[in-house]
């Protein structure tokens, strides 16, 4: 069986008309989840929770989407 990893994470952006993020060492971990529909709502509690602030943006990032297990090792994997 496939996991399908999601990461949830946001922080106070710039601009909130942009995806530059104010402070990259104060950027909220949110967590890992399993499948797109935990982390969503993970994001949707991280989202209403900061909605007074303009530059507060949460995402979600598919993990799985970042790595094929098909596809040959990159040249920092064969290092390690």
């Amino acid at each position: 069986m496939t996991q399908r990893l999601h990461l949830v994470f946001g922080g106070e952006l710039v601009d909130p008309t942009k995806n530059i993020f104010k402070d990259v060492d104060d950027i909220h971990i949110v967590g890992i989840f399993p499948d797109y529909a935990t982390a969503f709502n993970a994001w949707k509690s991280e989202a209403q929770r900061t909605v007074d602030n303009a530059h507060m943006r949460y995402f979600i990032a598919h993990l799985h989407r970042l790595r094929d297990e098909e596809a040959a090792a990159s040249s920092t994997e064969e290092l390690g």
